[in-house]
């Protein structure tokens, strides 16, 4: 029999995040610090909309490109948040999740041998989406030291005369590093000299803990190169409910509508009738989670810094991305021997690419209690640790 299977899907590896969860949930008494899952509930008062939505029986199929209510209210609150102006019936797409509009985005922009550009660390979807569209990917590795930003020195070296997209992951998910204006505006200045396209990753733009996120869109000549990738996972604690969007060019947006209807016809029903009402009432949410994220950051920060171990401070996202280098171990050493000898699941840094070895992801979209209790077996692992290397 000849082999059935692709090559190119084989040789891509699997996710790095799921092997430790795995074991977790065999094991009693384990804490998982791993996934990036909100531990809130999605808010009443938009469950309650989608309950609503089944027992009026709307349970057909939207449009393609989705709900004209739920585009009509994406535009509303992009505009209040950032400024930026879209138009609802040709410059927006739900999806189904922000992740089928990163695969979606570069299916429709990419010929064969373009080169993608991915900082790393980075979500663990960009690499292998990119070489499935027929990208040839080129990591960037970001620097613990420019506190995981992207420079403009970093993506000049890394542009050829193939390069066609960048992705840019900010707030970041492992490092929680984010970009501020002035980041975006020197980056903004060599994607306008290359002539190149940017896919904006702003899944986590509400969970950003300094000044507002500021998105590479609002910066002059980028939002017609630019491809906004957001959804309600993160911010609203709607991560079941699989709902995401891109907003970007006409041109771009029609064709990723053409790919999406061929796949998957149409977001979920019930789902974009409760993100309708996310947007319209949900600030108040997005206000209380985000301040509990940010004591809970701020937790993390002082518990880190009171066990001597080195970590940058991150300002966005749920995560922060701690250094274990002084132990000589490798990233899923280090987290195998945590696991084993104390019970706490964390991912290594290595799950999100090659320059994150020395590193761990930690999620601190746990309650404080749960937090605390880790921590307190992370630190009396890491006291035997520094024991050991003394003998």
């Amino acid at each position: 029999m000849r082999n059935p299977l692709s090559d190119k899907v084989v040789e891509i590896k699997p996710s790095g995040i799921r092997k430790f969860f795995d074991i977790v949930s065999e094991m009693k008494d384990a804490i998982s610090l791993g996934v990036g899952e909100p531990d809130f509930d999605t808010p009443w008062h938009v469950r309650d909309e989608g309950i609503y939505s089944l027992e009026k029986g709307r349970t057909f199929y939207t449009s393609n490109a989705g709900l004209k209510e739920l585009r009509q209210e994406i535009c509303k609150y992009l505009h209040r948040k950032q400024g930026l102006t879209y138009d609802p019936m040709t410059q927006v797409l739900i999806t189904v999740g922000g992740s089928e509009a990163i695969d979606m985005g570069l299916r429709a922009m990419i010929n064969p041998g373009d080169e993608v550009l991915i900082p790393q660390p980075s979500y663990v979807s960009y690499e292998p989406c990119a070489i499935l569209a027929g990208a040839t990917p080129v990591i960037i590795n970001l620097k613990a030291e420019n506190e995981f930003r992207l420079t403009a020195e970093e993506l000049e070296e890394a542009i050829t005369e193939k390069t066609k997209l960048l992705i840019l992951p900010f707030p970041n998910n492992p490092t929680g590093a984010i970009m501020e204006r002035k980041d975006l505006e020197a980056i903004a200045e060599v994607i306008l000299k290359h002539d190149i396209f940017v896919m904006s990753d702003e899944i986590y733009a509400e969970l950003t803990y300094t000044d507002k996120h500021v998105s590479i869109a609002e910066l002059p000549g980028m939002q017609e190169r630019t491809i906004l990738i957001n959804g309600f996972s993160k911010a609203y604690a709607m991560t079941g409910w699989r709902l995401g969007y891109a907003c970007g060019p006409e041109d771009i947006i029609q064709q990723m509508t053409k790919i999406h209807q061929f796949a998957i016809m149409c977001a979920p029903t019930t789902s974009q009738y409760a993100a309708v009402e996310a947007l319209k009432n949900g600030d108040d949410d997005i206000v209380t989670m985000r301040t509990s994220y940010n004591q809970r950051r701020r937790f993390l920060m002082h518990a880190f810094k009171q066990m001597g171990l080195e970590c940058f401070e991150p300002f966005g996202a749920f995560y922060v991305f701690p250094c274990i280098k002084e132990f000589g171990m490798t990233s899923d050493e280090f987290a195998t021997r945590l696991l084993q000898e104390e019970k706490v699941a964390v991912v290594p840094g290595t799950a999100f690419g090659d320059c994150g070895e020395g590193f761990l992801r930690i999620s601190y979209a746990y309650s404080l209690d749960r937090l605390k209790l880790a921590m307190t077996r992370i630190e009396a692992f890491i006291t035997r640790l520094r024991e050991e290397n003394k003998q």
